[in-house]
């Protein structure tokens, strides 16, 4: 889903595509102008340049190399592989005046004169509808399309409005054969057993992988928004199977799908009820001292505050926190943080001031369309124009397993965490009863960012160094947010980086004093993991204790349950 990336100095900022390029060099050039000359300016330079090429293209009868190239899509642009986009002339034309469509809106979008929050949500919309007119979407101005339609006699057009139909009763298109995977068959396998719920999570205790284990437990705690699996899907790629044969007790928070009994939860709920509770009764199965933590995204956001909160009461149940692709400083949100601005997060509170679920189909669909030409057009075109069942793939079965969040809880986070930003002051927020201070998490972090995350970009991550109470060790690893972190060392793909010993001022300064590494981050967090795991003890066969007996088998009910 996402590209491999070499073990070269990552880039300072997002890879640009010609057009991109060009755009804001349109706006810079433009910069000094007033508005409508800038918009005068590049419309003249754009219908020059249209009017070049499909003057070129009544010259060019039916040799494609009679055109100039104009406008081209990026390299890793798959829209337009097919033969006819580059031999035919009619396509190969369509193809670079959408090119030069594309190039006149960003330009557009970049020299207009508006507040940078209007200028990023004019930027997403900008690209939605870039995307979605791109001539590869239709029918009539696709060849493949066109081409296996009259190859089947109609039958791939056939197929294609079956398969519409199918993703139309469901409400979600369907992006990999769901029939190839069933959680707990051949994804999500790894032996355990549930040893405790409550109606907010199960928390699943692994079975040990060697004959010996280390004292202290680590506890994984996933995103709400999407199921815990992703840590699980097949034994090449688990970073559960990963850590249990890395010799450690492995406890897993599996959230629960809400339905109407849990629409009035709050965060508050899910700090005290879900990640507080995991502790606890890790820590009573396990015997040990302390435990080791890892939240993952908004799970790590919630491992922090919890262990914080219990800072300040006091305690320190954890030796030592991870937390991979975070946010606990809100400044730098990433897409997801776009459209969230006071009136929005007022419209939320309002609509759940009294309850209710945000649709995980509606999440599916933000984060489809957050990558659209990756997780939106692509299945569209293959599913409906081209009448293709989509492949079989682990990742993206678990990325369709949609989840729905209660409302209560969205809003708080929308207001206190996107909008306001009150995560990071100190005393500014009384969570769970107590005033919150992260630098409460007085304990050694492991902090991961992604070098591509359009959901957290890596400089957002990296503030969190700045804002907990202990030791920091700051990574960061190649690709974005899901293939940067399940990235298995068996693989040898990708590359991380880490920084210099010294204590750097910034996420740049930091990038500047770091050093490259092949392969994946996973063994150089084990490592560091070592330092805080305690002594090696006889592993337990027996899951649970006489308090928490086991419920079911792994991987549980809960994550089993999906949407209808």
């Amino acid at each position: 889903m996402e590209p491999d990336m070499s073990s070269k100095k990552p880039d300072t900022g997002p890879q640009k595509t010609q057009a991109q390029t060009h755009a804001q060099s349109h706006a810079q050039t433009h910069a000094s102008a007033d508005p409508a000359a800038r918009a005068a300016e590049l419309a003249k330079q754009y219908w020059e340049r249209q009017w070049q090429l499909w003057q070129a293209f009544g010259n060019a009868g039916r040799d494609a190399g009679r055109l100039p190239q104009i406008a081209r899509p990026a390299p890793a642009d798959r829209r337009f592989d097919a033969q006819e986009w580059h031999q035919h002339p009619w396509y190969a034309a369509l193809m670079q005046s959408y090119m030069l469509n594309a190039d006149m809106l960003r330009a557009m979008t970049e020299a207009a004169d508006v507040a940078p929050k209007a200028r990023e949500q004019l930027r997403f919309l900008t690209r939605q509808f870039i995307d979605a007119t791109s001539p590869a979407n239709f029918l009539p101005t696709n060849p493949e399309a066109m081409r296996l339609a009259l190859d089947s006699n109609g039958e791939s057009l056939r197929a294609g409005l079956a398969h519409w139909l199918a993703d139309a009763a469901r409400g979600q298109i369907a992006i990999t054969d769901e029939r190839a995977f069933e959680v707990g068959r051949n994804i999500a396998t790894t032996e355990g057993a549930v040893v405790f719920e409550c109606e907010l999570m199960q928390l699943i205790q692994y079975a040990p992988l060697t004959p010996q284990v280390a004292l202290r437990p680590l506890l994984v705690v996933p995103p709400c928004v999407n199921k815990f699996y992703i840590l699980d899907l097949q034994p090449h790629n688990s970073f559960v199977r990963f850590a249990l044969e890395e010799g450690y007790t492995v406890f897993v928070v599996s959230w629960r799908n809400p339905r109407n009994e849990l629409q009035q939860a709050t965060w508050d709920d899910y700090l005290e009820q879900g990640v507080m509770r995991a502790i606890d009764v890790a820590l009573a199965i396990s015997g040990a001292d302390k435990l080791n933590a890892l939240g993952w995204c908004i799970g790590g956001t919630m491992l922090a505050s919890a262990l914080a909160v219990l800072g300040a009461r006091g305690t320190q149940p954890a030796a030592s926190m991870t937390l991979l692709t975070t946010l606990l400083d809100f400044a730098e949100p990433g897409e997801l943080g776009t459209f969230v601005d006071a009136h929005s997060v007022q419209e939320t509170e309002r609509t759940f001031a009294d309850g209710g679920l945000v649709s995980g189909k509606v999440f599916a669909l933000l984060f489809q369309s957050l990558r659209a030409n990756e997780l939106l057009w692509p299945y569209v075109v293959g599913n409906y124009l081209k009448g293709q069942r989509p492949e079989a793939f682990d990742l993206l079965y678990w990325n369709s397993d949609a989840t729905n969040l209660p409302g209560p809880m969205c809003a708080w986070l929308l207001r206190h965490g996107y909008l306001q930003n009150e995560l990071r002051e100190p005393g500014k927020l009384e969570i769970c009863g107590t005033r919150f201070d992260l630098g409460e998490a007085k304990l050694p972090a492991y902090v991961l960012g992604t070098e591509r995350d359009h959901l957290v970009p890596w400089r957002a991550a990296w503030q969190a160094t700045q804002l907990l109470g202990g030791e920091t060790q700051f990574v960061l690893a190649a690709s974005g947010h899901i293939a940067g972190v399940i990235n298995p060392p068996a693989a040898n793909k990708r590359s991380y980086w880490t920084g210099a010993t010294q204590p750097a001022s910034s996420a740049d300064d930091w990038l500047a004093h770091a050093s490259s590494h092949g392969g994946s981050w996973w063994t150089h967090w084990s490592a560091w993991l070592r330092r805080h795991v305690g002594m090696a003890v006889p592993a337990r066969q027996t899951p649970g204790n006489e308090t928490h007996k086991p419920i079911e088998p792994a991987p549980g009910s809960y994550v089993k349950a999906r949407l209808s």
